[in-house]
């Protein structure tokens, strides 16, 4: 798919991190971006920058995604592209002592449903809305649209603690192909990105110290990720339009360790 003028696009999450540097890198080609996120100062202020259009929305709620694409659509037209960064992680084992006292507890049922709701199942509803908004479209060059969607290493290489988090990611992955499938016929392609550890928000919270750790333990180049070349990829799964059905990694070679 060409990247120009008169093409719109949607970004999940696309306030910060991934998301901005995807929304950024798409305006750079002249696409309008429709931002999603939570973080309404942040979002508001992006999409005035890029001269695109912010809605929030919590991936979560059927409502929000609904009025979301009504809202962009509206002032900037029906996504051709969408590239879904939006997603969270936790940390608990599956059942654990405390060790002061002793304490048998599990993974907190609760934490574990909200993981899959927002980085799953969220995904998937965003992806099924926006696929069935580019199939009114008339094809481009033989395409209606292009949808890329985030997982992570830990789909593949899941630490301690990361159970949620990894079947989230897993199943973004698990759903690529048959999504792909499903689309196919409607010239709708579908790839997802496998970020290994990208210097995001997120991670500049952590101490210094960690972080330093984090970039030597990647193999070549051996630093953390950068959001531009995550959005680098995207942007090629979108341009490229024999890319489709593909999960691919980006992470330096780093095969995560146990924990």
């Amino acid at each position: 798919m060409e990247l120009k003028s008169g093409i719109s696009a949607v970004v999940t999450g696309g306030a910060s991190g991934l998301g901005e540097a995807t929304a950024r890198a798409l305006a750079a080609q002249g696409v309008k971006v429709g931002i999603f996120d939570l973080n309404e100062e942040r979002g508001e202020a992006l999409a005035k920058e890029l001269g695109g259009s912010f809605a929030k929305v919590n991936v979560t709620s059927e409502e929000d995604v609904d009025a979301g694409f009504a809202k962009v659509r509206s002032e900037i037209g029906q996504e051709r592209i969408l590239v879904n960064c939006a997603g969270t992680g936790n940390a608990f084992k599956t059942a654990s002592r405390d060790k002061q006292t002793g304490e048998i507890k599990h993974f907190p049922l609760k934490a574990f449903d909200l993981i899959i709701q927002i980085n799953l199942v969220g995904t998937f509803r965003c992806l099924a809305k926006s696929a069935a908004g580019m199939m009114t479209l008339d094809p481009i060059n033989g395409e209606r649209g292009a949808i890329v969607n985030t997982a992570s290493v830990a789909a593949e290489d899941g630490q301690m603690g990361q159970a949620a988090y990894s079947a989230s990611k897993g199943g973004v992955v698990g759903m690529t192909l048959p999504i792909a499938r499903d689309l196919s016929r409607e010239l709708i392609r579908v790839n997802t990105i496998l970020p290994g550890i990208f210097n995001t928000p997120l991670m500049n919270g952590a101490p210094e110290n960690v972080k330093q750790a984090l970039a030597a333990s990647v193999p070549n180049p051996a630093r953390l990720g950068n959001p531009e070349e995550y959005a680098s990829l995207a942007l090629e799964m979108i341009r490229n339009a024999y890319f489709n059905g593909e999960d691919v990694r980006l992470d330096g070679a780093i095969r995560m360790g146990m924990r």
